[in-house]
């Protein structure tokens, strides 16, 4: 009977975005005795507290990580400083100096000998 007890609880994953265009973040975990009840518990938990487009409820045993030795795999591109933003750094000083060389509508009237046409 006590084996039963520790079995009967499954642990569920809960995720949610709270707009339709916006991507799913984990929110926490739960212990339900079947999906339609971790929903259920996960609508309660959640949805009466933020506002939210959609709701996903996973049960822990369904997610696969990675084993130690697929971890490996991603290590095998060694250069990949191409796919990062920190490579434009130099993007920030060269903005500011373009911003620096932009005219002001002072400078354009002056051209004009400082005549509007009023």
């Amino acid at each position: 009977m006590e084996k039963h007890n520790m079995t009967f609880y499954q642990e569920y994953e809960v995720f949610s975005k709270r707009t339709p265009s916006s991507s799913f973040q984990h929110q926490f975990s739960l212990l339900a005795p079947n999906a339609d009840m971790a929903m259920i518990m996960a609508q309660e938990n959640f949805m009466r507290r933020e506002p939210v487009a959609d709701i996903w409820v996973i049960n822990r045993s369904d997610i696969r990580g990675m084993a130690p030795e697929e971890k490996q795999t991603l290590n095998r591109l060694d250069n990949k400083d191409y796919r990062t933003t920190k490579g434009y750094g130099y993007l920030k000083k060269k903005w500011r100096h373009y911003e620096q060389q932009m005219l002001d509508e002072k400078e354009i009237l002056s051209w004009a000998g400082g005549k509007t046409n009023e």
